[in-house]
């Protein structure tokens, strides 16, 4: 076997047990019992995923994939691809939002370049990571986007992403994205994955207008009819139709859940990374935090399609991780609450009459 087989059969189910035991300190804390609402699912939830009744919380770290799309030659973005290079060096520089809300929060930022098409390591950004994988995807209208050797070397940065993360110290990840034309393939994806047609998931993107938005549908209606034969196997779909930053996120999702490690999934194209890596590991959501209902296409119908429910909505669609930072830090606050309130024991507070 290889680093994704290994990966794949290293994933163990959530602990219930380390759940429960973390929900009998939940109970015992000076609050009528359940009165912190969904803060106290989190707790539970990140004690099932890390197998520790005690939920332990180490570091906060935030993966930002940054990658080109092949598919931007069919006119389906408001931007040129030279933003994909200039964002990632934005990122780096500290001036993007993601790198404002990561220093706020105090999450380690972690940027790669999984494919870009401007190659920069040469003369690298500061704080960029190079895995590059190829300068950009193929245009999968003119066949699969990349070959399933790339797919697999794609999720292959994301595990080891994953891995490099839990051994320094963290704890609770999020996963985050940048790259023109994205949200093309992250639609497909999601389509395929769902079944719910790409007139109903496509959004505006970087901010299309009428016209563009039309051609977007079309594309993408065109690629799932090309590549149907090979879209029931999740590796196989990456390839087709996906990309190397969509890729290498479904790797973190991947490699994380064998690691005992929860992730936060950002907006649209975080989501898609999720639900292919569900495709390729069944049951995979279970290890996940889904940050936020985005304000981007039919994001909301396929959270509901997946069956989760989004921690936040806030009118959100910039990628890049915002919405996975802000959600991981209210995950971080309900876990401090769990560790730092008294109990009623211990402040001698009489609890509810039976």
């Amino acid at each position: 076997m290889n680093i994704l087989e290994n990966t794949l059969a290293a994933i163990e189910a959530p602990d219930s047990e380390a759940a429960q035991r973390a929900g009998i300190r939940l109970d015992s804390l000076t609050k009528p019992r359940g009165s912190l609402g969904r803060l106290e699912e989190m707790v539970r939830r990140y004690a099932a995923i890390r197998h520790d009744p005690q939920a332990s919380f180490g570091r906060g770290a935030i993966a930002v994939f940054v990658a080109d799309h092949g598919v931007a030659a069919a006119g389906v973005s408001a931007y040129p691809k030279a933003v994909t290079v200039e964002m990632l060096r934005n990122i780096a520089a500290g001036g993007a939002a993601i790198s404002v809300l990561a220093g706020r929060f105090g999450y380690e930022l972690i940027v790669t370049d999984v494919g870009v098409e401007t190659d920069t390591s040469a003369t690298p950004f500061k704080g960029v990571r190079y895995r590059r994988v190829a300068s950009g995807t193929k245009n999968f209208l003119e066949g699969t986007a990349m070959t399933v050797a790339q797919a697999r070397q794609a999720i292959e940065v994301g595990i080891e992403t994953a891995h490099d993360a839990a051994a320094d110290g963290i704890t609770l990840i999020g996963i985050g994205e940048m790259g023109i034309a994205n949200s093309t393939p992250a639609a497909a994806i999601l389509s395929a994955v769902t079944g719910i047609e790409p007139a109903r998931l496509a959004g505006r993107g970087t901010g299309v207008d009428d016209r563009v938005l039309a051609r977007k549908i079309e594309v993408i209606e065109t690629a799932l009819r090309l590549h149907r034969e090979v879209l029931g196997d999740g590796l196989s779909m990456i390839a087709a139709i996906g990309g190397f930053e969509i890729a290498a996120m479904a790797g973190v999702c991947i490699g994380a859940a064998s690691l005992r490690m929860p992730v936060v999934v950002d907006g649209f194209i975080a989501t898609a990374a999720a639900a292919v890596a569900g495709r390729i590991r069944p049951g995979l959501c279970e290890h996940l935090f889904f940050s936020h209902r985005s304000a981007e296409g039919g994001h909301a119908l396929a959270l509901e399609a997946l069956g989760v429910r989004p921690l936040l909505d806030l009118g959100m669609r910039l990628g890049e991780g915002t919405g996975a930072a802000i959600a991981m830090n209210l995950i971080e606050t309900a876990i401090a609450l769990f560790h730092e309130m008294a109990t009623f024991a211990s402040a001698r507070v009489s609890e509810k009459i039976e």
